[in-house]
């Protein structure tokens, strides 16, 4: 009989059982989640309301390229201030960075934690990545052009009537912290919300509390009513019109509006000037003559009489706030005393005839009106000690307005017409008194060639804006030129106080004799010429004192050949 073998092994614990099962269980989830998260991005990711969960990384990348570049270049509204306007994203260098959002949702590996937890989560809305060239954005929005300019509260006159202007805060886009906004609302992508932009505000100065104030206290009394001026017993009414036109209320730094009078306007304006200019007079010089070797005065001087704008403006200014009779007032009449009066004639110097000259001319009536009206512009002239007087200043352009007309000149070298002709008589008159006069010539010309009726080498002519005749006084004491002329002759005389006895003239020989040529012309404004050498002279002036010669000044002059000019 066998004997019995008795087995020791012992059954496993329940424990241990129930952790093979786990574990089987878990390799089964894994495999699972392994499955579930097989693509790169979570199930339910969105990116603008386009689905990328469950595809790769390229597949997403090429997915959104179609759909968020196509949305990104729709124009952006904004606003600056209470101003609409768009942004043009490309231009302003807004774009989406589509590789960057993908990488925002794509996982780079797998490990266990992320695969279990593919079997509880799904993805959600994801937002896009914006890049921003700055540079571009604040080009972009300096180019909008919506700032707007401050308004100051203003008051103006419209004749007699009160115009206000409104004050307006004005704005500025602020450039630099709009770029934060836009980018915002690219990002938003919601092409119908319009955005406000950050501003800086400009605040006017002048309030509209300050327009108020000065139209009530200053604006609508000034121009209720005429205002009366008096002056030397004559009365001038100024009506709200007339004084509306030259009003104006000013800011001053605080804003507050100031009234302002253009005096010197009022003063121009017809309505002023008119009976202003019966009142005022301008001053006359005393007149001289030469009386024997002294001077005599012919006719007594005038005082002038003037009402300056300064005064005009103190005068004015006062009465507009006032009413009534209150808006009457006196205006400062100034007298003004002659230069040259009988009593001050000898201090001044003018106690003998320095030079007189005559120039004598064939008649004409160009000739008697031209030198007759240059003639009134320079008789009278006082030309103080260390002064230089002028020919071309003295009597002006020679031109129709001035009293001129069309005459006979010298132009490149022959005869032809124009405004002023005639008028080097009176130039060299004048040449020839200051010559004798013994006073300084700084700027004097002669003609291009020689003119019988005048002195050989002791002529002048004169062109306006090329050409003048000066001389400064440097006799001590003043001068006063006496100019008179007629129908054949010109005379010019210089009285003051001689500096030197006596002045002679001493002409030399003509030397470089050139003989003239002939010319033909069949130009319809053709002057005829005769012919006539040319040469060079020189002519000396002497000074003489206490009966002996003391100085000599030699001046050169040089006549190019006259032509002879036949008109056909």
């Amino acid at each position: 009989m066998r004997p019995r073998i008795t087995s020791h092994r012992k059954s496993p614990p329940p424990l241990a059982l129930a952790g093979g099962a786990l574990a089987v269980g878990v390799g089964g989830l894994y495999l699972a989640g392994l499955l579930l998260t097989g693509g790169e991005i979570d199930a339910g990711t969105t990116v603008r309301g386009v689905e990328i969960g469950g595809l790769s990384r390229a597949e997403a990348v090429r997915k959104l390229e179609g759909r968020l570049d196509a949305s990104g270049t729709r124009a952006l509204p904004v606003k600056v201030g209470d101003r609409t306007g768009t942004v043009d994203p490309g231009r302003a260098g807004l774009s989406y960075d589509i590789g960057a959002t993908v990488d925002r949702a794509t996982r780079t590996g797998v490990d266990p934690l992320s695969v279990f937890g593919g079997l509880f989560r799904s993805g959600g809305v994801l937002e896009p990545v914006v890049r921003v060239d700055e540079s571009r954005a604040r080009a972009a929005l300096g180019q909008l052009g919506l700032d707007r300019e401050v308004r100051e509260g203003a008051v103006r006159f419209d004749g007699g009537r009160v115009v206000q202007a409104a004050p307006r805060t004005g704005y500025a886009l602020d450039v630099p912290a709009a770029v934060d906004p836009l980018r915002a609302a690219f990002l938003r992508g919601d092409a119908a919300a319009v955005t406000a932009l950050p501003v800086r505000e400009t605040r006017p100065r002048v309030t509209a509390e300050e327009v108020r104030r000065a139209v009530r206290a200053f604006a609508e009394p000034a121009v209720s009513g005429p205002v009366t001026l008096t002056a030397a017993g004559r009365r001038i009414t100024v009506g709200p019109d007339v004084l509306g036109e030259h009003l104006s209320l000013r800011p001053d730094e605080d804003g507050t509006l100031e009234p302002r009078l253009d005096a010197g306007a009022l003063r121009d304006d017809p309505a002023v000037a008119g009976p202003l200019n019966e009142i005022t007079t301008t001053a006359r010089n005393a007149t001289l003559r030469p009386d024997g070797a002294g001077v005599a005065v012919a006719e007594d001087a005038v005082p002038g009489r003037e009402i300056t704008d300064k005064a005009l403006g103190k005068a004015v200014l006062p009465l507009l706030t006032r009413t009534g009779t209150a808006r009457t007032g006196p205006v400062d009449v100034r007298t003004i005393r002659p230069g040259i009066t009988r009593e001050n004639a000898a201090r001044l110097g003018l106690t003998e005839t320095m030079s007189s000259f005559t120039v004598h001319f064939e008649p004409a009536e160009y000739r008697t009106k031209n030198i007759g009206r240059a003639v009134e512009l320079i008789n009278g002239s006082l030309v103080r000690p260390d002064e230089t007087w002028s020919f071309n200043r003295t009597v002006g352009e020679r031109t129709k307005a001035n009293g001129f007309v069309e005459g006979v000149i010298i132009l490149d070298d022959q005869f032809t017409k124009a405004s002023g002709g005639g008028v080097s008589a009176v130039a060299t008159t004048v040449y020839n008194a200051l010559f004798f006069a013994g006073v300084e010539p700084v700027e004097h010309g002669a003609h291009s060639f020689y003119i019988e009726r005048y002195p050989e080498g002791r002529e002048a002519t004169v062109a306006w804006g090329s050409l003048d005749l000066r001389f400064t006084n440097d006799s001590g004491k003043a001068i006063y030129i006496r100019a008179e002329s007629t129908d054949t002759s010109v005379t010019v005389s210089f009285l003051g106080t001689k500096k030197y006895d006596e002045i002679k003239s001493v002409k030399g020989p003509r030397t470089e004799v050139k003989k003239p040529a002939k010319k033909v012309s069949d130009d319809k404004e053709c002057v005829p010429q005769t012919p006539l050498e040319g040469f060079d002279v020189t002519v000396e002036r002497v000074f003489y004192d206490d009966g002996r010669e003391v100085r000599r000044e030699p001046y050169r002059t040089h006549y190019t050949p006259r032509d002879e000019i036949v008109c056909e």
